[in-house]
């Protein structure tokens, strides 16, 4: 994206220059030949395919793994729903949670994640939505692990993904999602630049 940066710079430049100097002589690129309105189009429809591209990529990859997260927390439920305490993570808790809440507090991660693959996946204002209504049932499920964590007599490290795991997964999927909009921004702006340009 530097040079998607670079070349807005030199738009944006040329297209405010004072009237003293030549305003119908297009940015050169590196010393180079001025670019023509068909070589400023190519460019930035090249650009804006990239930043298409990279965005299909990162989001399908972050999907995948919070696919991956979701199978988990079912194979979760499954064995608490079959085989009660039988998981470590899980019989920490016995003690002072019951075999059903367990169970539920697992759907709602994995209502919690499915929301944000939904957000993630497309990317509509609308469905980005998503993405931030996945938080609200994280931050249920963090206040409610964390509540029972604090209650044991030793902290327990190697579960501190039960709280955080769903919105810690809406947390990096609303930053991933900020990030590709940002660089879509960028090449918008690119385009806007080189109008500007073409007007003057």
């Amino acid at each position: 994206m530097s040079s998607a940066k670079r070349l807005a710079r030199k738009l944006k430049k040329s297209a405010s220059q004072t009237a003293d100097d030549d305003r119908f002589s297009l940015p050169r690129v590196d010393g180079g030949r001025p670019i023509d309105t068909q070589e400023q189009e190519d460019l930035v429809r090249s650009f804006e395919k990239e930043v298409a591209q990279q965005s299909r990529l990162w989001r399908s990859v972050f999907a995948v793994l919070l696919c991956c997260f979701w199978a988990f927390l079912i194979y979760s439920i499954y064995q608490q729903a079959i085989y009660p305490w039988e998981l470590r993570y899980h019989a920490y808790f016995m003690d002072d949670i019951d075999s059903w809440v367990v169970v539920l507090a697992e759907w709602l991660a994995v209502l919690a994640c499915s929301m944000a693959i939904v957000g993630l996946l497309h990317g509509s204002k609308h469905h980005r939505r998503w993405i931030w209504y996945s938080c609200f049932p994280g931050t249920l499920l963090a206040a409610f692990w964390l509540y029972y964590m604090l209650r044991m007599p030793r902290f327990r490290w190697d579960i501190v993904w039960l709280p955080f795991g769903p919105l810690g997964g809406a947390g990096i999927c609303l930053y991933l999602d900020h990030l590709l909009n940002e660089s879509a921004k960028e090449v918008h702006k690119l385009r806007s630049y080189m109008y500007a340009y073409k007007a003057n």
